[in-house]
């Protein structure tokens, strides 16, 4: 009996290493369909594995709209508020936490999920080892594979402009490694740089004769307004290739990418992991691993592209 009794608290302790209800913040850098699907995840997620919503944990969700300064007044939220766990949704969030949190002094765990280059950004010292109470989950995505997604369409692309914010580390990273596989696919790239959404359209507008195709990385800042990259591309004919799938429903022609709902999932199973008692610095950082092809056949008419039959066949979601 006595042998029973302890078992059961043992399973009971397991179950939360936090008092009921647990406060978690997620610290969001910008709304668009890739990052708002990355949170739906991680809460469906924690959810999934018994913490339920509004009952065993309480969601802060906060918005920094773009700005790495209300990211750090979020982060400040947070830590004022003594949140059990926070998650930053992408890499200047993530950052804040991180650095907030470590100078408070509080045993906070921070999650991250949709960053690039966690390393890189220097949120852990390596993939292995984190090297602090913080871990989480990389959408490092296979540019080549991306940029290869113009071939497979039959469109001959010699220059392709990038359009980025290189304010954004995750960015930058991105487009190093663009460059790299484009080297290797014998394809010249143009930087389209912007500072903010704004810029957007007349970013895309100056590669107007200067490139054969558009590509926009998992950048937030372009993806916030990716209607103003859509509406040149439709104007000029100039075929619009993503880093994410979520934005090929807006208009985009195609990605090759991850499902962010999904990456949102594997964020929160981590989450779950770590207030069931395990400890952040014990897990490793995750990559997302499935890639999934969307096609746009409604944005392929406007910019005069006949997809290929093999390519809708094999393409994971059409859009018609």
């Amino acid at each position: 009996m006595k042998k029973m009794l302890v078992t059961l608290l043992a399973v009971i302790c397991a179950a939360s290493a936090y008092a009921a209800p647990v406060k978690v913040g997620i610290s969001q850098i910008v709304e668009h369909p890739a990052l708002d699907a990355t949170r739906k995840g991680i809460i469906d997620a924690v959810s999934a594995c018994g913490f339920a919503e509004g009952k065993d944990v309480i969601y802060d969700v906060q918005i920094a709209q773009g700005n790495v300064a209300t990211a750090n007044q979020i982060a400040k939220k947070f830590v004022g508020d003594k949140d059990d766990l926070v998650i930053g949704i992408a890499t200047p969030n993530s950052q804040a936490l991180k650095q907030v949190v470590e100078k408070s002094g509080l045993n906070i765990p921070v999650i991250f999920s949709a960053v690039t280059d966690p390393v890189g950004a220097k949120l852990v010292q390596s993939i292995e080892k984190t090297g602090g109470n913080i871990t989480g989950v990389s959408d490092l995505t296979p540019v080549k594979a991306q940029l290869e997604v113009f071939k497979e369409f039959g469109i001959k692309v010699k220059t392709i402009g990038i359009l980025y914010n290189p304010g954004e580390q995750n960015s930058r990273a991105l487009v190093d490694l663009a460059k790299a596989a484009a080297k290797e696919l014998g394809i010249k790239i143009i930087d389209a740089p912007v500072t903010n959404s704004s810029g957007v359209y007349m970013a895309a507008k100056s590669l107007v004769g200067r490139a054969d195709g558009m590509y926009v990385p998992t950048d937030n800042t372009v993806v916030s307004a990716l209607e103003s990259a859509v509406q040149v591309s439709y104007e000029t004919n100039i075929p619009l290739i993503m880093g994410d799938t979520d934005s090929v429903v807006r208009g985009a022609l195609a990605a090759k990418g991850f499902n962010y709902y999904k990456h949102g999932v594997q964020t929160g199973q981590i989450v779950c992991r770590i207030l069931k008692g395990e400890k952040a610095e014990n897990i490793p950082v995750e990559f997302q691993q499935d890639l999934e092809l969307y096609v746009n056949l409604k944005a392929a008419k406007e910019m005069g592209v006949k997809v290929p039959e093999a390519v809708i066949k094999s393409a994971d979601k059409v859009i018609e």
